[in-house]
C-alpha cells in the first residue's frame, strides 16, 4: 500500500509540475497554489486510507474518479477562453473529485463491496454456476466429466456440504470413511481442472436446518444449476423450480441403444429371479433377463433382444438364446 501511495504522489508531483513549468514562470501563483493544494490532498488521502474498510476504498475511488471526469469536463470551457482561469478550473476539478468522493465514501456504508462482487459475478462471470451435492461427489463420475470439458463454468461447492463430507470422511464405520475420503479425492481432482474455476462459497442459509433444503434454496438464490444423482433431492428442486442436471439421466441417455430384434453376444453370470432365467450385462452395466438362459451359466452365448423396460432406476432388457446357442447346447 505504501509502495502505491509513493507512485500516486509522484504521479501528481510530475503531473502538476510538468503544467505549472510548461513556458510558465516558476514563481507563477497559480502554479504555487496547484502545487500545495495537490499536496495537501494526498496527505489526506494517505492519512485516511489506512482506515478505510475494502468497500470504502472502493466507492470513494469511484467517486473521486467519477468527480474528476465531470470536473475536467467543466473546466475545459474555461481554460479554452483563457488560461489565466487555471486555478478556477483546478477548484472546479477538485471540488468535484471531494465531494464525488464523499459521497461514495458515504454510499459505501449501505453498500457492501462483497454483496457487489456477488451480483456481478452471479449475473456475468459466473454464467450460471453449478452447484454440486455431496451424493454426486461421492459418486465421482462428475471428476470425468469436468476433466473431458463437458461441464464448464463455475462449479460451486458450499461450505455446509464441505462440512458434511469432512464428516463422512471422520466416520467410525469403514464404508462411509471410503465413501467420504473418496468424495475428497474428487474434489481435488475438480480444483485441479483446466476449464472450470472452482470455488467454495461461505454463503448458508441458517434459519434452514435440513442440509437438502438449504441447498436447493442456495442454488435457488445464486441462480445456479444443481448437479446430483439423489432422487429426493431432485424432487425437491423441481417443486422450488431449480434446474437440475442428474448424471443418473445423462448417463441413461449416454448408453448405446439397443433394440428389440437385435442380437448379442453376453456372458451369463448368475441365474435369475424366475425359473430358467439368466442374468449378463452390458459393458455399461445395464441387466439383460435371459429367459431360458439358466443352462447358459457361466458361458457367452448369442441372445435375441425381445422386449426393453425403462424403469425410474435405468433399463432392462429381456431376451432369449438365439436358436444356434440351444442346438449347440443339446449336441
Amino acid at each position: 500500500m505504501s509502495i502505491l501511495i509513493l507512485l500516486f504522489l509522484i504521479t501528481v508531483g510530475a503531473t502538476f509540475f510538468s503544467w505549472i513549468f510548461k513556458g510558465v514562470d516558476i514563481v507563477n501563483f497559480d502554479g504555487i497554489l496547484i502545487v500545495l493544494g495537490s499536496l495537501i490532498l494526498s496527505i489526506l488521502i494517505f492519512k485516511s486510507i489506512k482506515k478505510m474498510s475494502s468497500s470504502q476504498l472502493f466507492f470513494t475511488f469511484v467517486g473521486v474518479f467519477s468527480g474528476f471526469l465531470v470536473g475536467t469536463l467543466l473546466s475545459i470551457p474555461l481554460l479554452i477562453f483563457s488560461t489565466n482561469l487555471k486555478t478556477v478550473a483546478f477548484f472546479i476539478t477538485t471540488g468535484f473529485i471531494y465531494g464525488c468522493g464523499i459521497y461514495g465514501y458515504k454510499k459505501a456504508e449501505k453498500i457492501k463491496l462483497t454483496d457487489l462482487l456477488t451480483v456481478i459475478k452471479k449475473e456475468s462471470l459466473w454464467d450460471e454456476p453449478k452447484v454440486l451435492d455431496t451424493n454426486v461427489l461421492i459418486d465421482g463420475r462428475i471428476a470425468d466429466l469436468v476433466e473431458l470439458g463437458f461441464i464448464k463454468g463455475t462449479i460451486l461447492i458450499p461450505r455446509f456440504i464441505l462440512r458434511e463430507i469432512q464428516y463422512i470422511a471422520d466416520s467410525p464405520d469403514p464404508l462411509r470413511r471410503a465413501k467420504g475420503k473418496r468424495a475428497l479425492d474428487i474434489l481435488q481432482r475438480i480444483q485441479r481442472a483446466e476449464r472450470i474455476k472452482f470455488e467454495v462459497i461461505e454463503k448458508d442459509i441458517p434459519e434452514i436446518k435440513e442440509v437438502d433444503i438449504k441447498l436447493v434454496e442456495l442454488t435457488r438464490g445464486l441462480k445456479g444449476t444443481l448437479i446430483t444423482n439423489d432422487l429426493n433431492l431432485i424432487k425437491i428442486a423441481q417443486l422450488r423450480g431449480v434446474p437440475v442436471l442428474n448424471l443418473n439421466e445423462l448417463a441413461q441417455a449416454m448408453r448405446p441403444p439397443v433394440l428389440p430384434g437385435e442380437v448379442l453376444r453376453l456372458f451369463i453370470i448368475k441365474e435369475g429371479k424366475e425359473q430358467d432365467q439368466g442374468v449378463a450385462y452390458l459393458d455399461d452395466g445395464t441387466m439383460v433377463v435371459v429367459e431360458e438362459g439358466r443352462p447358459y451359466i457361466g458361458k457367452s452365448i448369442d441372445i435375441l433382444i425381445h422386449s426393453i423396460l425403462q424403469t425410474g432406476t435405468g433399463r432392462m432388457i429381456f431376451g432369449k438364446p438365439r436358436i444356434d446357442n440351444q442346438e449347440e447346447h443339446t449336441e
